[in-house]
């Protein structure tokens, strides 16, 4: 299993990166979305984690661009990891394509409640 981890910040990549090697799952990283949108176009991935505010592109408008696509990958899970606590910020990053958010600084078990519950869904939705 891959992920990509689309964040600006290389602490915040490497803790997670941590977190992910335990349960052995590889992950790339992008450190602007601009790179993470480049990377999903020549790269396969299980499961995408995206910060919102980042410099250049933010997050919000990433997750658009990926869910536009005319191609599967328009249908990756989608988590939205972010320091954010604004009252309707779920709300508009499920308005916006994302799967679900989780909130940092990142908890190993809200991470991987998350991933498993996506990706246990999107097996589902392959058997119909």
């Amino acid at each position: 299993m891959t992920a990509l981890f689309i964040e600006d910040d290389r602490m915040n990549r490497r803790v997670v990166r941590d977190m992910l090697d335990v349960a052995g799952v590889a992950m790339v990283e992008a450190e602007s979305a601009e790179l993470g949108l480049e990377l999903i176009d020549r790269d396969e991935f299980d499961v995408i984690l995206v910060d919102l505010r980042m410099p250049g592109m933010d997050g919000i408008t990433a997750i658009r661009h990926i869910r536009a696509r005319r191609d599967t990958k328009a249908r990756l899970p989608i988590i939205v990891v972010t320091a954010d606590t604004a009252v309707d910020l779920r709300q508009r990053c499920l308005e916006a394509g994302a799967d679900d958010v989780i909130f940092k600084p990142v908890a190993m078990d809200a991470l991987f409640d998350s991933m498993g519950r996506l990706l246990a869904e999107d097996d589902d939705d392959e058997l119909i």
